[in-house]
């Protein structure tokens, strides 16, 4: 199994592990030192590529933006840094 850490920078190990039986599927288990590594937490996104699985984390990049933003209010840094550029135009012209 090949493990790829992102795409900008490739970096290859190779290891073997047992795929042993999961109910009626089969399955591999990770360690929990490649799990935290790589930051793997509930899902993992599989990319089948040339002959390899790929595992790669999904992240959740937008989480707790609701908190940071209600934060973000609170201390006034919510302003626009310039005007709306729709602000002062005629849009009269594009009815």
């Amino acid at each position: 199994m090949w493990l790829l850490c992102n795409y900008s920078q490739i970096i290859l190990k190779k290891m073997e592990i047992s795929i042993i039986k999961i109910g009626n599927s089969k399955g591999f288990r990770l360690s929990k030192t490649l799990l935290e590594k790589y930051n793997i937490k509930d899902k993992v996104e599989l990319i089948l590529e040339k002959g390899h699985i790929i595992l790669k984390p999904i992240s959740t990049p937008r989480k707790n933006w609701d908190t940071a933003f209600k934060e973000m209010h609170a201390n006034g840094d919510d302003k626009l840094f310039f005007n709306d550029v729709f602000e002062e135009e005629n849009l009269e012209e594009w009815r």
